[in-house]
């Protein structure tokens, strides 16, 4: 069993910041990624300052080089299938038998979408139809834009997207389950509703042209936004370790991360269900700092 001072799960941001503070700081650290990332699917992140536009793939090659410089860095790639907590630290068990032992436990495995069953959606996903507009709304502005999803969260999620487009089109694929006065307001700026089922998004090389329902209706649209991809987290790891989760079903945490699980930390989206490139980065640097004061006091009173 190999032993560091602290494992990562996930080689996101968050993960990639955290190892980068981590090695500059002389600690031995394994970071475990299974190289399935969640904005794969993505042609380019936007809003990190140096490499806006850069595509994710190539994000994380670029950290990984850097990474590579570290010789106290190790890049692990698998599948850490659990975690459990023993005297001294933690044991991380991968999918494939190999174990590690650490000190400390950095989970930064963020979240996975579970997209609806809706035809044509993952030709279009991450090309033409997306989660985030702070991610990708820049590129589709002014654009006729489909907005996908039901109740109270795509009305909230209507309302952010009026930022980019004005030219905006509701589909709920079934009842909306909006209320009376989400849908007046609705119909006051001028975005149709569509309750409809919806047979397919239609498409050319992953390019939205139009959505088309189930009553044979086509409705030009460009591109499109989905207000619930279904995500959760990643990992379970955290529930084997006990951590107990707040009143809105994220893992308790308190500041840098830590949890009531000695030496445990999440950070990132795992943490907070949406942070963006350079909050996640900057939540791996900020855990980072901590870990490496806890291991100094722990080595400096070893020395007596």
């Amino acid at each position: 069993m190999e032993e560091c001072d602290v494992a990562i799960i996930g080689g996101g941001p968050a993960g990639l910041s955290a190892a980068l503070l981590l090695g500059r700081s002389l600690r031995t650290v394994v970071l475990i990624d299974n190289d399935r990332a969640r904005n794969s699917a993505a042609k380019a992140s936007h809003g990190y300052m140096t490499r806006d536009g850069v595509a994710p793939g190539e994000l994380r090659r670029l950290a990984r080089e850097e990474l590579r410089q570290y010789p106290t860095v190790r890049l692990q790639q698998g599948t850490a299938k659990e975690a459990c907590s023993v005297q001294g630290g933690f044991v991380i068990a991968l999918s494939d038998g190999r174990q590690f032992a650490s000190r400390k436990l950095v989970i930064a495995t963020g979240f996975a979408d579970h997209l609806p069953p809706i035809r044509g959606l993952r030709e279009t996903y991450g090309s033409s139809v997306f989660p985030c507009p702070f991610c990708d709304g820049y590129e589709r502005r002014n654009e006729s834009t489909a907005v996908f999803g039901r109740g109270h969260k795509v009305y909230r999620f209507t309302k952010k997207l009026f930022n980019w487009s004005k030219d905006l089109a509701v589909f709920s694929d079934g009842p909306s389950e909006l209320d009376q006065g989400e849908r007046e307001e609705l119909i006051q700026r001028g975005i149709r509703l569509f309750e409809e089922p919806i047979e397919e998004l239609a498409s050319r090389d992953g390019m939205l042209h139009s959505v088309i329902l189930r009553g044979g209706a086509v409705i030009p649209r460009t591109s499109g936004f989905i207000a619930d991809t279904g995500a959760s987290e990643a990992s379970d790891i955290p529930d084997g370790l006990l951590v107990a989760r707040d009143k809105t079903g994220k893992f308790d945490t308190q500041a840098h991360g830590k949890t009531s699980v000695d030496g445990l930390y999440i950070i990132g989206d795992a943490k907070n269900a949406f942070t963006g490139l350079v909050g996640a980065a900057g939540e791996g640097y900020e855990a980072g700092t901590i870990i490496v004061q806890e291991l100094a006091e722990e080595d400096w009173e070893r020395c007596r």
